[in-house]
């Protein structure tokens, strides 16, 4: 995350240092993809984090391994796929129908 973000500040700071007669405007909507590129990674990055967080309250609260919608337990398979999950392929299936 951090690297990420020194990333976007160098990206501003170029940005801010360039003026308009010594910048094309082609390098500019290249540079604003890329910081918006950046800031998708930067959510997607928390997202991830938020639900690793979410599995270590579980953990805490012994409910990791539960199904939330089943109750039942989630297969030790789903769970080396996706240590975060916190519902069983049953219920991810009729999720999927719905």
């Amino acid at each position: 995350m951090e690297s990420l973000r020194a990333q976007l500040k160098d990206s501003r700071d170029q940005a801010e240092d360039n003026t308009a007669y010594s910048f094309h405007m082609a390098d500019a909507g290249t540079d604003a993809m890329e910081r918006e590129k950046v800031y998708l990674m930067i959510a997607r990055q928390q997202k991830y984090i938020g639900y690793l967080d979410r599995a270590l309250e579980r953990i805490k609260n012994k409910t990791y391994g539960v199904c939330r919608v089943t109750g039942k337990a989630i297969s030790k398979e789903r769970l080396e796929a996706v240590p975060h999950t916190e519902i069983s392929i049953e219920a991810k299936l009729k999720q999927k129908e719905s």
